[in-house]
């Protein structure tokens, strides 16, 4: 028995057009696409809405498993609901904060094994590039089917946690850049100097500075750019394509367009948060808003939207990584969990901050929410609504405003910066493979749909 659908009268954001047309899915694809196409039994009437494609987040962080440290963490089960009700069909999970990291074939195992059974909607994952998993890691991460591959620059991992994640040294960077380009995937890179971070961070605290904005300014612009333009050289060298990933500023998205004109294979990404706040802020907002790299001034904030709007950033993702709210509560920015919790809520605000309020085209839109990230990492069936292609939407009220609440969280620990905020726009439906898995008035579906996306050599 054939499981078929029709959504009709919406404003369909095709690849190269947005326009009020219908769309029939069968056996969880996209068959047919037109104003005339015969209409199935099971419909959708989606007239005033925009029917767009899944957002495809392509950076999150899940703590499963947690190794008796992160247990209380964002899991797979409220991970993947807090993506449905968002409007977030595909993730794509980084190789930390779970314990143990992702770094090799053993601990990509265990990963898989503790979201059996637990997904609402679709995830692929990155492997991790450490200074301990050069002697064979990486390529078995590859061959067991992640999708690209995460180091950091900046000083990450706890030292103390065995099996935690742990930064590159330069010779790590430059021998896994190495092995990456083997493999013929790419390296996404937290680009942020150590050393210019981490001895600010030092002096700040010895002088007593505590608050969110000492916090951003002991992570400069120039630590930001300096370890990108490393990124670069090393790029140069070994041929491995890079993205940046979370980029905070102008400077950083002028340093990777340059590159790319000079024939450098690299992209980045922002994030939503990036999008929204700005430094002014922080203070009132507390360690709830802090990130790494973190929060700017509001002219980087105007300068990123334009860097998105004209195509300098490739896409953008919500770098969702919560933690439990004893993490948060302090008045030391420092001591502080450096992660926001944004998952739930990458559509509806970015639509209402760059399609109603700046003027971003529709076609744009699906480009940095579904297309560009799918492209990217190699998810064919995912990205676009065109025919062949997974029936995986997301239906949005562009003139729906709403005010965040903790109740509205599907998250393990309902917290978020985004609480308390107006957003002019609101997801309405999200369907997975044909198939509704979040409504505005049933909430998200108990049956778990989603599965893990792989890559194979």
């Amino acid at each position: 028995m054939t499981n078929r659908l029709s959504i009709i009268n919406g404003t369909v954001l095709l690849p190269n057009q947005a326009k009020v047309t219908n769309i029939n899915v069968e056996n969880g694809k996209i068959v047919e696409i037109g104003d005339d196409i015969a209409q199935f039994g099971r419909i959708i009437d989606a007239k005033g809405l925009i029917v767009s494609p899944g957002m495809v987040d392509a950076h999150v962080h899940i703590s499963e498993p947690g190794g008796g440290v992160r247990d209380l963490w964002e899991g797979y089960e409220t991970g993947t609901r807090a993506a449905a009700k968002g409007g977030v069909t595909t993730f794509i999970e980084m190789p930390l904060n779970q314990i143990p990291a992702t770094t090799d074939h053993a601990s990509f195992m265990t990963k898989l094994k503790s979201g059996e059974g637990k997904l609402t909607v679709d995830v692929a994952s990155y492997g991790g590039v450490v200074p301990y998993n050069l002697n064979g890691g990486i390529q078995e991460q590859h061959e067991d089917g992640v999708v690209g591959f995460k180091c950091f620059l900046a000083t990450c991992g706890d030292p103390s946690i065995e099996g935690d994640f742990m930064n590159v040294d330069d010779y790590s960077l430059y021998e896994g850049m190495k092995q990456v380009k083997a493999t013929g995937k790419t390296l996404l890179v937290h680009a942020e100097n150590a050393a210019i971070t981490d001895k600010l961070q030092e002096r700040y605290l010895n002088e007593g500075k505590t608050s969110m904005t000492d916090y951003v300014d002991s992570r400069p612009v120039i630590a930001e750019v300096e370890a990108i333009r490393k990124v670069i050289l090393f790029a140069k060298e070994t041929g491995c394509p890079v993205h940046i990933v979370h980029v905070a500023c102008h400077e950083g998205v002028e340093a990777v367009v340059a590159a790319r004109r000079d024939g450098v294979d690299i992209t980045c990404e922002t994030c939503t948060h990036y999008l929204y706040f700005a430094k002014s802020m922080l203070n009132a907002l507390g360690p709830v808003a802090k990130s790494a790299p973190p929060i700017r001034e509001a002219d980087q904030r105007e300068a990123l939207f334009k860097d998105l709007i004209n195509g300098d950033i490739s896409f953008v993702t919500s770098d969702h990584s919560p933690c439990t709210p004893d993490l948060k509560d302090t008045d030391n920015a420092f001591k502080a969990w450096g992660g926001i919790s944004g998952l739930q809520n990458d559509v509806d605000i970015l639509f209402d901050e760059a399609v109603n309020k700046r003027g971003m085209s529709l076609v744009r839109f699906q480009e940095v929410i579904a297309k560009h990230p799918a492209a990217k990492f190699n998810l064919s069936d995912k990205g676009t609504i065109e025919v062949g292609k997974d029936a995986d939407f997301v239906m949005i009220d562009p003139n729906q405003g709403y005010t965040l609440s903790e109740d509205d969280l599907e998250y393990r620990n309902p917290m978020s910066p985004y609480v308390g905020m107006h957003i002019g726009a609101r997801v309405v439906r999200t369907i997975l493979r044909g198939e509704t898995v979040y409504d505005i008035d049933g909430g998200v579906a108990s049956r778990k749909l989603g599965t893990f996306l792989f890559e194979k050599p």
